[in-house]
């Protein structure tokens, strides 16, 4: 029986990601078609005659109309193939590959950071309710949320960077590549400026969470009963309060997603996000759909896994 209900809530959830995708493909193609701009002038130059305008529209299927392009595109994504970048001239997913190491292992550490920080700080300053230590944990989380991204980044640059010399300030090498893992020390200070604000996220509801479940009935029943204050702490409330710190996390994914443009142009990283704004500034169109569209569906595999996990940890979680 539950698996059979399992398996019906995974599948509703597949279905609604399922939809959601083939909705915001529409809306990607049509608002790549919006911004200013020809790509045609990009490639061919201002000075291309009006048959070498024609020739490559009609090489890159450009003449024909919008809603023929797009159920082209949406053929052709269905089987892989997320079409030829107009600038590189090679395959998008190719492209996309090229940038995906950085801001995969860009994103995985700042994940690291966001858990060691916004978690132990968090339930710190909920079992320390009203002390100076609470106050201060939760005043600097105020901080980190209300600063930009490129501001932390900047000021990290500045210490560990300028001054103290400790870390290289910009670009990254592979870690394929000469130094091995030890070129990860190109992401710690992106990873530190885009973990700032998000860490402080989960630091604010960690505490509100645990807090919350502390004045449930269930709670006082286990303390009343002689149970270790550790052992409350960690088995009924903070095992309670996950809950809405795991929801949060597909939240989270999408700060990351849109900080991470700007921390990478700030670090001069080689990543998807850069390459999405130099894409832009090309008119790449094919580069800026296959991006977006990645990005789309890994932030609702990303949630379908989070809602997966919460229905397994709570039981009650129902399909909204």
């Amino acid at each position: 029986m539950l698996y059979n209900f399992l398996t019906s809530y995974t599948m509703r959830r597949i279905g609604s990601a399922i939809i959601t995708m083939m909705s915001a493909s529409v809306i990607i193609f049509a608002f790549i078609h919006l911004i200013p701009g020809d790509p045609i002038y990009v490639m061919l130059g201002d000075g291309a005659t009006p048959d070498q305008v024609k020739d490559m529209q009609i090489r890159l299927g450009l003449d024909k109309p919008v809603y023929i392009q797009y159920l082209l595109w949406l053929y052709q994504v269905l089987q892989g193939d997320l079409g030829t970048s107009l600038f590189f001239q090679i395959p998008v997913l190719s492209v996309i590959a090229d940038g995906a190491e950085t801001s995969l292992l860009l994103a995985s550490i700042t994940m690291v950071w966001v858990l060691l920080i916004g978690i132990p700080i968090g339930m710190l300053a909920a079992t320390r309710q009203g002390t100076l230590t609470d106050q201060a944990a939760s005043g600097l989380a105020m901080f980190f949320a209300s600063v930009p991204t490129f501001w932390v980044g900047l000021y990290l640059i500045l210490f560990f960077a300028a001054w103290l010399g400790w870390l290289p300030s910009s670009g990254y090498p592979s870690i394929f590549g000469d130094g091995g893992l030890a070129n990860l020390r190109y992401l710690l200070l992106p990873s530190l400026a885009l973990a700032a604000p998000n860490a402080a996220l989960i630091l604010r509801l960690t505490r509100a969470s645990m807090l919350d479940v502390s004045r449930q009935d269930y709670v006082r029943t286990a303390r009343a009963k002689g149970i270790r204050p550790w052992q409350v702490t960690v088995k009924h409330i903070f095992r309670n309060a996950l809950l809405a710190v795991v929801a949060a996390f597909g939240f989270t994914l999408a700060a990351l997603i849109s900080e991470a443009v700007v921390t990478e142009t700030v670090f001069a990283l080689p990543g998807v996000g850069r390459l999405v704004v130099q894409s832009i500034l090309r008119r790449d169109y094919p580069v800026i759909q296959g991006v977006i569209l990645v990005t789309v569906i890994l932030y609702l595999g990303i949630n379908l896994l989070v809602d997966l996990i919460n229905r397994y940890l709570d039981p009650r979680v129902e399909l909204e």
